[in-house]
């Protein structure tokens, strides 16, 4: 993995491609590069680093074609080298770029090897070029070439192929990896992201799972998993090429934790009528899956794990209903016992998170009957994949740290609470006040916004630090364990979060001037107890930085200092308290001097195991 992207066209491509490689930027890569046919000869550019590497590469010796596919690359197999980066080209005949794992390569490569093929990387990618040449020799199309091939594969992949045997056909194909077909007028494109080909169209195609496409100035044809010729419905988008842009921001990642307050309301927008929620908002029959449930189990991955935690709380004390909570990759690798009539709950960003689909697909296979998922974007494989749905609409997250896509998964999360819980103990008045706090949100968070410069000064002394803690209670601890994989992800600082009653069984063993200790401290049940966990960390001459409600009298300790938060319902608050974790984190890994929006070795949407 990570970017794709490719096209055909009666104008040179290169420009385009070139555009679309830097649209996919923020997904996070190490090598960049792309191939043309032009006079039956495949020309090809790679750089180490970032696509300006490429682009000048490019514009000191230019090349050009009409037909062409480009990649950027984030390390699976390999370390990030030149020979390692997409795409790769058998014999001067075929390219490919490649997304995804091949899981069966080093098979593959044996036998090629003795077939007498030389391998130029040490890529998975690689056998895919060689087996794609090998077939044309007994093939009479490239196309036929390709579904030989991918019949060999086994793992997931997302393709772009061009052979100068076939210099007018450009072939797609994905499976477990996105992948859409942009349509503009006599020309088509392809890519891992809609975002990559804003500039040039906003109709899709977005293939299904063992889908090929053949693809020509004159149209395409689509062949299903059963090579059946199929048809796939054109989608309008409703992004725009600005919709991506940082606009008057620093970074993509300040942006959109200022976009917050909006990507809540548009959350919210449309699901009340009359201040009731609607269930309809979660498919049309949302309300008789709801009445047949008896058990949550929720399966994500990293921020969403932590959206998840912060639900199973709110399942359980507001909702009345046993839910379970696991990371999605350990779950489809255990033999794990499922209730009967349990609602599988996934959540994901993009919707692609190879773990999290593949966890929903192996509850499938265990009899579970019903599914939801929380996901932002609306034609992913998640969202095919699952009975109901209910979308996040944070718009395009382009930083690799999640900031708006979890706030308003948290949002959304809620209304399924109080979907459910109509149904066991959630009584009519508590729904109206959750409601009623729904509804402040966005203007709670513009007020912590607000905090935005005092939280600035403190960042100040995280610079030299090595390591942090975070410390938080009930629906707070996994507000804690976001703040510190915010901290951690952008500023490189190694941090970990903890129950703060867990105190005392180790990690007060770390406490002394050097670590920091970051601490989340609404107003609710658990505030006595951890006002004593502070003192226990004040009392070994631990620095604190506590995030209170503003409600609050704050004790007179030169070890602590307080950051005053607006007053806000219980229920909700895990929302707001996050944001000044986001802001912590942002200004601490501008101060370190890191890629904020592109952190090292992270990619934004982890497609691959």
């Amino acid at each position: 993995m990570c970017g794709i992207v490719a096209g055909i066209a009666q104008r040179n491509v290169v420009p385009i491609l070139l555009e679309g490689l830097k649209r996919l930027e923020y997904r996070g890569y190490d090598s960049a590069g792309l191939a043309v046919i032009n006079n039956q000869q495949i020309f090809r550019k790679r750089e180490l680093g970032k696509v300006k590497g490429l682009e000048t590469l490019l514009e000191a010796d230019p090349i050009s074609g009409h037909i062409g596919i480009a990649h950027t690359r984030w390390a699976t197999h390999g370390k990030p080298s030149m020979a390692n980066a997409h795409p790769h080209i058998c014999r001067n005949k075929v390219a490919v770029v490649h997304n995804g794992i091949i899981e069966n390569h080093e098979h593959l490569r044996e036998v090629q090897q003795k077939n007498g093929y030389e391998f130029t990387s040490e890529t998975d990618t690689e056998v895919i070029v060689h087996e794609i040449y090998h077939a044309m020799e007994s093939t009479d199309s490239l196309l036929n070439a390709v579904k030989y091939t991918v019949k060999k594969l086994d793992g997931a992949y997302a393709l772009g192929i061009i052979s100068i045997e076939d210099p007018d056909t450009l072939i797609a194909c994905r499976k477990g990896s996105p992948l859409v077909i942009g349509v503009g007028i006599g020309e088509y494109f392809i890519a891992s992201d809609v975002a990559a080909l804003l500039p040039v169209t906003q109709r899709f195609i977005f293939l299904e799972d063992g889908d090929i496409a053949s693809i020509t100035i004159d149209g395409l044809v689509i062949y299903d998993r059963n090579e059946q010729i199929v048809s796939r419905s054109v989608i309008e988008s409703q992004l725009t090429a600005d919709s991506v842009d940082k606009g008057e921001y620093r970074h993509y990642m300040l942006k959109e934790i200022y976009e917050q307050p909006f990507a809540i309301s548009q959350a919210l927008e449309g699901r009340f009528i009359n201040n009731r929620l609607q269930e309809n908002a979660f498919g049309h029959n949302a309300a008789e899956v709801f009445d047949n449930i008896k058990a949550i189990q929720i399966l994500a991955c990293g921020t969403s794990y932590h959206a998840g935690i912060v639900a199973r709380y709110w399942f359980e004390e507001l909702a009345g209903i046993p839910c379970n909570i696991e990371v999605a990759s350990e779950f489809r690798y255990r033999s794990p016992m499922l209730a009967p009539d349990t609602l599988i709950v996934t959540i994901s960003q993009s919707g692609e998170t190879a773990d999290t689909l593949a966890a929903l697909l192996e509850a499938k296979k265990l009899g579970a009957k019903y599914s939801i998922a929380i996901c932002n974007v609306p034609e992913s494989s998640l969202v095919r994949e699952s009975d109901l749905v209910l979308m996040t609409r944070a718009g395009p997250e382009i930083g690799v740290a999640s900031t708006k896509a979890f706030t308003t998964q948290l949002a959304t999360l809620m209304l399924l609470v109080i979907a459910i819980g109509r149904r066991f103990q959630l009584s009519e008045a508590v729904e109206q006040n959750i409601t009623s706090e729904l509804f402040s949100l966005p203007g709670k968070i513009e007020k912590v916004l607000q905090l935005d410069d005092e939280i600035k000064v403190l960042a100040e002394q995280f610079a030299e630090k090595q390591h942090a803690l975070f410390l938080g209670r009930g629906t707070h601890y996994p507000i804690a364990m976001e703040g510190a994989l915010k901290l951690k992800e952008i500023s490189y600082i190694h941090a970990e979060a903890y129950p703060a009653g867990e105190l005392k069984h180790g990690p007060l063993a770390l406490i002394d001037a050097d670590m920091p200790v970051v601490t989340v401290a609404p107003n609710n049940s658990l505030l006595e107890k951890l006002k004593s966990n502070i003192q226990e960390v004040s009392a070994r001459g631990g620095q604190l930085i506590v995030f209170m409600d503003e409600t609050l009298a704050a004790a007179n300790d030169e070890n602590v200092q307080i950051v005053k938060i607006p007053q806000v319902g219980n229920d909700i608050s895990p929302i707001v308290y996050t944001v000044p974790l986001q802001l912590l984190a942002y200004h601490v890994a501008v101060l370190k001097g890191t890629d904020v929006d592109q952190p090292r070795n992270l990619a934004k949407s982890v497609t691959v195991e």
